[in-house]
């Protein structure tokens, strides 16, 4: 059984910055591919970022400049740090993790992140 949990969200000022975090457990979490989606009211769910167990990074255009993913494998944990935040980062941020086959995806119960003064 694997489960993901995130943590780290809430309001902030637009401007300011926050960590998220995903914790791992269940698996070899050293072997799996990490992403973090978010999904904004009234939009479709879009990809931040994914680093795979190799550490491989990816980003989206838009966001490419102000996020930074990065993964602890001593600790089974993902992170997202966001700064200069603006309100267009509103969303429910989950974390994702995919096996070395790319055959099983897990999802993580989000956390939500409020851009707003």
């Amino acid at each position: 059984q694997v489960q993901l949990v995130e943590s780290g969200g809430g309001l902030v000022q637009p401007g300011g910055s926050l960590r998220l975090s995903c914790s791992v457990s269940g698996t070899i979490f050293r072997l799996f591919t990490m992403a973090w989606f978010r999904q904004a009211p009234g939009k479709q769910r879009e990809l931040v970022a994914s680093i795979t167990a190799r550490g491989s990074i990816n980003y989206s255009d838009y966001v490419k400049d102000r996020f930074t993913v990065s993964r602890d494998s001593a600790q089974d944990k993902v992170f997202l740090q966001i700064k200069s935040m603006k309100p267009e980062d509103t969303a429910v941020y989950k974390c994702t993790a995919i096996n070395e086959d790319k055959d099983l995806k897990y999802w993580g119960q989000g956390t939500q992140v409020t851009v707003s003064p």
